[in-house]
């Protein structure tokens, strides 16, 4: 996620006077909010409440997470990390942030297979929606989930894991919050290394013609970012592994499919300073200091935006990205930044991902909703033809008949959250009108 303005952890805390997402786009509907540290004390407000709804660290823009009845977070729980060095994998409370986990994880010697471009959001709610960061071969953050612990509607704890309950757990992982309050998440790890990025600049649109796979393939992690409203693409992020911290012996290429080495800093929104995103300039650092495009330890302060996002085949991706531009001039006005990212596919029900390679159209707006609302519309009208899928955390006009054509297991998901929640503890208007289309 890309965000104009930063400032630090603290003070968007301090500042929260009312219960708003963090772009302050979304008031939410109540500001009755419980505070769980342990699974013992989620179980006991679950039992307590017969509405509820989980609230992480408020990234969403729609109201995937609102309720007018109960929150209960588990975002500031005492941090619980259990390495687990023979099966390779880390458990920790669902409300850790990544930006908390990864630091610790380096200093033992393991690192995650990815990152989102902004390191700060819960664990649990990323991998609940699908979140991810890019990478032909870089499944979404939920393929790291190996085993949850979910507490369910009675108030039973169960425990789920991709070795014991198969496609069942694939149902469960990407869970829109529809299933239960999920407390412990384990997830797969590797062994730490290091990377180092550099930024080509305007590199034109109709090399993606002939050359999408080569550009996308360029790195460990390749992001394009464009406003459309011109016939280049701004600025191409290419990350990707080094040996060590140590300073790079080989130059780069200065010029990269028509493009130009960037010569300094830049932020993927070009009219803003650099400096809370990560070193560029092929500056080696650790995996998790360079595969987000922000500092840890920074937030978006007021936000001033909305966002919305579309996922479609990548082999529809060269075909969907030039009918977006034939939008460019309705699009470029209203957008502080548009990404472009590839993702693999994965076999999670609700994963905008599910069986297919998938490329993320991404699409950071000035925070004009009149002018956004008319805009989906038009962006997917044009996407249509290829199946797109939204993000399910982010602004989208989509109707729920045609969402429900385009997961092949939205029926099964459907039954999966009535066998852990029958009575809709969980549900809220997003599920309803999305999922249950009640």
């Amino acid at each position: 996620m890309t965000a104009p303005l930063f400032s630090p952890l603290e003070g968007w805390a301090a500042n929260a006077d009312k219960l708003k997402n963090w772009a302050g786009n979304l008031e939410y509907s109540t500001e009755r909010l419980d505070n769980a540290k342990s699974v013992k004390q989620v179980q006991e407000i679950v039992k307590k409440y017969d509405k509820l709804k989980v609230l992480g660290t408020r990234h969403c823009f729609n109201n995937i997470a609102d309720t007018k009845d109960q929150f209960i977070s588990l975002v500031g729980a005492e941090e619980q990390i259990v390495i687990d060095e023979k099966n390779k994998t880390v458990t920790v409370n669902s409300g850790l942030k990544y930006g908390q986990l990864s630091p610790y994880l380096h200093k033992k010697g393991f690192a995650l297979h990815n990152l989102a471009s902004l390191p700060h959001i819960s664990i649990a709610g990323a991998c609940a929606t699908a979140t991810h960061g890019s990478g032909e071969k870089k499944g979404n953050l939920s393929t790291a989930v190996s085993a949850m612990e979910l507490v369910t509607a009675n108030g039973d704890v169960v425990q789920l894991s991709r070795k014991k309950d198969g496609d069942q757990f694939n149902g469960a992982v990407v869970n829109l919050g529809a299933l239960g309050v999920v407390t412990k998440v384990t997830l797969d790890i590797q062994p730490t290394f290091f990377m180092a990025q550099h930024v080509y600049e305007n590199v034109p649109l109709d090399q993606l013609s002939d050359n999408f796979d080569k550009i996308e393939g360029s790195g460990y992690s390749v992001s394009l970012f464009t406003n459309w409203a011109t016939n280049d693409i701004t600025e191409v992020w290419v990350k990707y592994k080094t040996n060590s911290e140590k300073p790079l012996k080989a130059l780069p290429d200065k010029e990269f499919f028509g493009g130009k080495l960037a010569t300094k800093n830049l932020h993927p929104i070009p009219e803003l300073s650099a400096e809370n995103c990560t070193p560029q300039m092929g500056v080696p650092g650790p995996w998790y200091d360079r595969m987000p495009h922000f500092k840890m330890g920074f937030t978006p302060s007021s936000g001033k935006e909305l966002q919305s996002e579309y996922f479609v085949p990548r082999i529809n991706a060269v075909d969907a990205i030039l009918a977006i531009s034939k939008l460019g001039s309705q699009v470029g006005p209203h957008l502080f930044t548009s990404e472009i990212r590839t993702i693999a596919a994965d076999d999670f029900w609700m994963s905008p991902c599910y069986k297919q390679d998938s490329v993320a159209i991404h699409f950071t707006w000035k925070q004009d909703w009149p002018a956004v609302s008319k805009l989906l519309p038009m962006i997917e009208k044009e996407l249509a033809p290829y199946n797109v899928r939204p993000h399910w955390g982010k602004l989208f006009t989509i109707s729920p008949d045609v969402l429900e054509k385009r997961y092949p297991r939205f029926a099964d998901f459907r039954e999966l959250a009535m066998k852990y929640d029958p009575k809709g503890k969980f549900r809220n208007d997003f599920l309803n009108l999305n999922i249950f289309k009640a």
